[in-house]
């Protein structure tokens, strides 16, 4: 029975062991068993090249789940199965062509493959071939991203291939990008390179910019090392940034071409070793009390060859001076490097035209802040005469009004709207107020009037510090409002700013239409130009001054919860805000509101 039982498992195992080596991917596998077994970034290359020259479906879910770590070996006959348990006791093996189960096997009888993680980068490499061609999109930009992160001369082939028959059009002009930035930094056929090169003259993305600039690396050499087919970018001066005078003897003594300096403590051990009859070169040992001597000596003894030759005018820079060194390229090719630097000339052109258009945004952006921070003291100040030094608080608590508005709505879109007109009109009755208790009675007193506002800028400060605290609340942007307008690489403006210079835009229309075209305007510059003509006529100059200097404190409450899109909302953030604004006013032009947005402009683009 003993003997049958031994017969049918030999039987048996040889049955599975034939079906399992019938399989081509096991076969595969088998011919290279020891490579697989005992995978090594050396030895795993004809393994790969095998499995995927096989072009057999399965190779791709193999290399993932090889990689993966999912892949065993059975002892006794060493093929390769994958694992499935559910007890960590008895372990399934699944057979690598159909998943199906060919046996079951103790943990003691099977070896997990655990390949290193040089091994896995190799497989990683292998598997975008596949990847870059899987039916799944998300598969096919995960290898294009794969590829961006680490480039290697390996992957050019495989993108190539996958260019013609990719179906999704955004998907094949980022695989066509990314295959000319591998032919400029990889590729064999010069023209080709060249061609690709020549193709990325007006592309100003940072990763053009990256695969072009690393092929004109140079290295400093000795012009006698160089050999005839020697790239040469320029002469290189030792001392300069580029060369070093250390650097340029340490290559002038490697190549044996000159000889070591003899510094003063082993000029001193030559002429110790020199000395024969208490003399050094007819000098007595008693005269060489000084170094002028002690050097002297050792020149005399130099001239007659006895020790390395030496003199005060003998420095490395000195030496340096006498040889040519020059900056070669690390790519061999000038035409290469010609065609590198024209197509970068280019760019750097296109590139810094951009960086203007990009500062011009900025400025704009940073003018449209400042003019909302401005245009209610334009009011104030300009047209009132106010110097109103609690004007930062308005857009303070305009900001705080948008803060416990969405507190309150937790939609952001909604709050924001809500919180404008609530702000505006938190301010508007605060700037009422002010005027009512205090600015009336300080009328063409404008020190009493700075001192008096600027004790309640303070006030207004504490009483925020009291009521929310001293650490900055958030104002949260819509979602609509994430991120920004990016034009390209260099240029490129976020949503918040572009709102703000809308909205600034809006209320400077909306000023020069209520200050031109409305009865409340025409009263307001009446009253400025002549109160007691414009009140001789009817008109209420102490109403007007309320309404003009509530309007302005309203305009700074809006200008505080477009602020605090941007900004931090602390109690403090209206001191950021109070000089810009007065700057801006004065420098357009007291009582402009045109003459205000040109200084806002003006402080903007000069920040």
């Amino acid at each position: 029975m003993l003997r049958l039982f031994l017969a049918c498992l030999l039987i048996s195992t040889g049955a599975s062991r034939v079906a399992a080596q019938s399989d081509d991917l096991q076969s595969v596998l088998q011919t290279h068993q020891s490579a697989v077994i005992k995978a090594s970034r050396k030895t795993i290359d004809p393994v790969l090249e095998a499995l995927i020259g096989s072009e057999l479906p399965q190779v791709q879910s193999f290399l993932e789940r090889w990689r993966a770590k999912e892949v065993w070996m059975r002892k006794a006959d060493k093929l390769f199965f994958y694992v499935e348990t559910d007890d960590k006791k008895t372990f399934r093996l699944i057979n690598l062509t159909d998943s199906s189960v060919v046996a079951e096997a103790g943990k003691k009888e099977i070896k997990q493959l655990k390949p290193n993680s040089g091994v896995r980068a190799l497989i990683a490499v292998a598997l975008v071939r596949f990847q870059l061609s899987d039916p799944n999109p998300d598969r096919r930009l995960d290898a294009l991203t794969a590829i961006e992160r680490d480039p290697n001369a390996s992957q050019l082939a495989a993108l190539r291939g996958a260019i013609q028959d990719e179906p999704d059009a955004d998907i094949k002009a980022r695989k066509v990008t990314l295959e000319r930035l591998l032919t400029v930094r990889y590729g064999i056929d010069i023209s080709k390179r060249i061609a690709a090169i020549e193709s990325l003259s007006d592309d100003i993305s940072i990763k053009a910019r990256a695969a072009l600039n690393p092929i004109l690396t140079t290295k400093p050499m000795l012009e006698a090392t160089l050999t005839d087919t020697a790239n040469i970018a320029g002469d290189l001066v030792p001392g300069s940034d580029e060369l070093s005078v250390d650097l340029a003897f340490e290559m002038l003594l490697s190549q044996g071409i000159v000889r070591d300096i003899p510094n003063t403590a082993t000029r001193k051990a030559a002429l110790i070793a020199h000395i024969v009859n208490g003399k050094v070169a007819d000098v007595s040992v008693a005269d060489l009390d000084d170094q002028a001597t002690r050097d002297a000596a050792y020149e005399v003894l130099a001239r007659t060859g006895a020790v390395p030759a030496w003199s005060p005018k003998i420095t490395k820079t000195s030496v340096a001076a006498e040889h040519r060194f020059v900056a070669v390229y690390s790519e061999p090719s000038s035409k290469i490097t010609d065609a590198v630097r024209a197509s970068l000339e280019s760019i750097n052109s296109k590139v810094s035209v951009n960086q203007m258009l990009d500062l011009t945004l900025d400025g704009l952006s940073l003018a449209s802040i400042y003019f909302l921070a401005a245009i209610g003291l334009a009011i104030t100040f300009g047209v009132m005469g106010v110097i109103n030094m609690a004007h930062g608080e308005f857009i303070m608590m305009g900001a705080y009004t948008g803060y416990v508005i969405q507190q309150i709505i937790p939609n952001y879109t909604i709050s924001i709207l809500v919180a404008l007109p609530v702000a505006f009109a938190v301010t508007f009755a605060a700037g009422v107020v002010m005027e009512r208790l205090v600015i009336r009675w300080l009328y063409d007193r404008p020190l009493e009037t700075l001192l008096a506002t600027f004790g309640i800028s303070i006030a207004l400060q504490q009483l925020a510090k009291n009521i929310f605290g001293t650490q900055a609340r958030p104002l949260t942007s819509p979602a609509w409002l994430d991120g920004a307008w990016v034009m390209n690489d260099v240029v490129s403006i976020s949503y918040i700013r572009i709102a703000i210079f809308v909205l600034a835009l809006i209320f400077l229309g909306l000023l020069l239409l209520i200050l031109n075209r409305t009865r409340l305007g025409l009263e307001v510059r009446a009253v400025t130009q002549n109160p007691r003509m414009a009140a001789s006529m009817g008109i209420n100059p102490d109403r007007i001054n309320m309404l003009t200097f509530g309007l302005g404190s309203g305009i700074a409450g809006i200008a505080g919860v477009a602020i605090g899109l941007y900004a931090k909302v602390t109690s403090e953030m209206g001191a950021d805000y109070i000089v810009q604004s007065f700057t801006t006013v004065v420098v357009g032009g007291v009582g402009n509101i045109w003459g205000a947005l040109l200084g806002a402009t003006m402080i903007g683009s000069l920040q």
